[in-house]
């Protein structure tokens, strides 16, 4: 066997090399990153870089591995494995709901102050489903605070800044610290699927299969909790 076919041997057929990932910020800290402690831990020969970013790279030009998609996924020639969904939640400090009022139905909001981020699309509107009918509703805001991170958007909301919408997953810590508050539960969209994605080949290195086996029950497990 030349050397070649050696390397090719040894990067298809042996759990070892390099492996490239990419997710979200917040839900890379979150949520993958323990994984991938976990993951490596148990296999000393495969090494990772993790880019954590909330912009969506392209995997063939950055050449990346495995990527962590929120939300879905157009027609490509890309293999996508779903390991949960995510909601879109709108949140407050309880100190803030206390001095301003609990609203009860989406229009409520557009009297409030809001935080928004501009990473996320809707602008200066924030969409919500009416029980019952299913139909969307579109319902202007008023935005005090723009920002362009989860992390600060909930540390605004906790400050008492004003009301801000976010995926469930950038919410939870705050959520269930007591730090903020979910509110319009009821008309919350349709939930957001989330998947490992990676290019479509014929031949999968064996470091990138390994990781999808042994991270896709293990994200699952987390997104359910």
């Amino acid at each position: 066997m030349s050397d070649a076919e050696r390397k090719v041997a040894g990067e298809y057929l042996t759990p070892r090399g390099d492996l490239v990932l990419t997710a979200p910020l917040a839900f890379g800290r979150l949520h993958v990153l323990p994984v991938v402690n976990a993951f490596l831990a148990q296999y000393p020969d495969i090494n990772i870089k993790l880019v954590l970013t909330d912009r969506n790279i392209h995997l063939v030009d950055d050449m990346i591995d495995i990527a962590l998609r929120i939300g879905d996924l157009p027609d490509s020639s890309m293999m996508a494995t779903k390991v949960g969904v995510v909601s879109r939640v709108t949140c407050a400090s309880p100190e803030f709901l206390a001095a301003q009022g609990v609203p009860k139905v989406p229009s409520d909001v557009s009297t409030m102050p809001c935080i928004t981020m501009s990473i996320l699309a809707g602008g200066p509107k924030w969409i919500y489903v009416m029980p019952g009918a299913k139909r969307e509703v579109s319902v202007p805001i008023r935005c005090r605070l723009e920002v362009n991170s989860a992390d600060a958007a909930v540390q605004a909301a906790i400050a008492g800044v004003g009301v801000v919408q976010l995926l469930s997953y950038q919410a939870a810590e705050a959520v269930a610290a007591g730090k903020l508050r979910v509110i319009l539960r009821k008309f919350e969209r349709t939930t957001i699927p989330v998947n490992l994605v990676h290019a479509g080949q014929s031949l999968l290195p064996i470091k990138t299969r390994v990781f999808l086996e042994y991270a896709a029950p293990k994200l699952r497990k987390s997104l359910a909790a």
